[in-house]
């Protein structure tokens, strides 16, 4: 008898290493009687993480981040037991208020997607945290300079060498062609496209863009990562020239107003503005939208903008500067197996943290080699 499946039952069906952790949770309930708050993307994969850690005895009470919280996945995760606050929103505001609501269940173990909930937490501190997790590059930098105020173990899931190189190079810049050509439906094919920013994430989107007969240029602010993108055999011209040359320009950095306003001078007609960094800050589209020289706008469905400037001119956005690799018409972000990954770290991490194997020495810091190791290895042992 055939069976009408979902996306999200594929996304769990490939999940191979996280649906063998929740076999092993299932016996060894790492979690029993905690509660874990997270602040995550709320898309397929995700659902297949918060179920692992379901099964290893947690509650789970979960929010998601701005804009790229799916409402399938919403629906699945409430019907499976698991708390979610919310909906989708773009108001920060919004956001923010989601983000109360999950710290007032004051959750044992973070899971924290951007820093936003242990930001939070240090604004109205509750007993009994025993730490958690960041996943990103931009939470870690908003951390570090809150460790001595955190005073319990976060390990960085964004800081393992797996995380690195196979989600932020590969996936992330395939997930980001992938979004380019949903969103557009136009060839890649001999367009010049600047990437701003040439860690790896950047490197992914980079080399991604190239393999699909792109001409591409890199800024970096980093001379020694400039160079290295030269020796890789991109452009490395400098910034202001990569703008005023772009067909594309993309950013995925960690920082913030990496465009803005000032760069509309600099801009080609026709240009398209993405980002695939994780918070909504590195395009300013409000400064954009703001600036005099803009005489109107155009808003399409599936999350286009266009802004037509005095001369005639006409610049693109995407998503008004949001994650645009998890936006648009069937947005389905990074790879299955990347996130498998990623997410098995997720996992043993804050199984770490639970069981007392890290202690507040480790606050903000790497995940351990000993659970790089073990994830890699379970990997590997289920396709060889």
């Amino acid at each position: 008898m055939s069976v009408l499946a979902t996306r999200i039952d594929w996304a769990r069906e490939h999940c191979r290493l996280l649906r063998s952790i929740s076999a092993e949770y299932a016996g060894t309930r790492p979690f029993e009687g905690l509660t874990i708050g997270t602040g995550i993307h709320i898309e397929a994969k995700t659902v297949a993480l918060l179920l692992t850690l379901r099964d290893g005895g947690a509650k789970v009470v979960a929010t998601g981040n701005l804009n790229t919280t799916q409402a399938e996945a919403v629906d699945v995760l409430r019907a499976e037991g698991i708390t979610v606050v919310g909906s989708v929103t773009k108001d920060a505001d919004v956001h923010g208020r989601y983000l109360d609501e999950v710290l007032a269940a004051e959750p044992d173990l973070i899971l924290d997607n951007g820093g936003d909930l242990f930001a939070k937490y240090l604004e109205k501190p509750y007993p009994g945290l025993l730490g958690g997790t960041e996943e990103t590059t931009s939470g870690r930098m908003r951390l570090e300079p809150l460790r001595d105020a955190l005073g319990v173990p976060v390990l960085v899931i964004n800081d393992s060498p797996i995380k690195q190189f196979a989600e932020n190079e590969h996936a992330v810049g395939q997930s980001t062609l992938e979004s380019f050509l949903r969103l557009t439906n136009r060839s890649t094919n001999g367009e010049r496209v600047t990437v701003f920013g040439y860690g790896a994430c950047g490197r992914g989107v980079a080399a991604n863009f190239r393999g699909a007969y792109a001409r591409v240029s890199v800024v970096d602010v980093d001379p020694v990562q400039r160079l290295r993108a030269h020796l890789d055999g991109f452009a490395a011209p400098a910034r202001e020239t990569a703008l005023a040359n772009a067909d594309v320009v993309i950013t995925v950095t960690g920082g913030r107003n990496v465009v803005t306003a000032a760069d509309l001078p600099l801009l080609r007609d026709g240009v398209i503005l993405a980002n695939a960094g994780h918070f909504p800050v590195e395009i300013d589209v409000e400064g954009i939208l703001g600036h005099p020289d803009v005489v109107a706008r155009h808003e399409y469905t599936d999350d286009l903008l266009t802004v037509e400037l005095a001369d005639g001119r006409r610049v693109h956005v995407f998503s008004r500067g949001h994650m645009f690799n998890l936006a648009g018409p069937r947005p389905i972000g990074n790879s299955i197996e990347s996130m498998d990954l990623g997410f098995a770290l997720q996992a043993r991490c804050l199984e770490a943290v639970a069981c007392g194997t890290v202690d507040a020495s480790s606050c903000v810091v790497p995940v351990p080699r000993r659970i790089d190791d073990r994830v890699a290895t379970g990997y590997l042992d289920q396709r060889y």
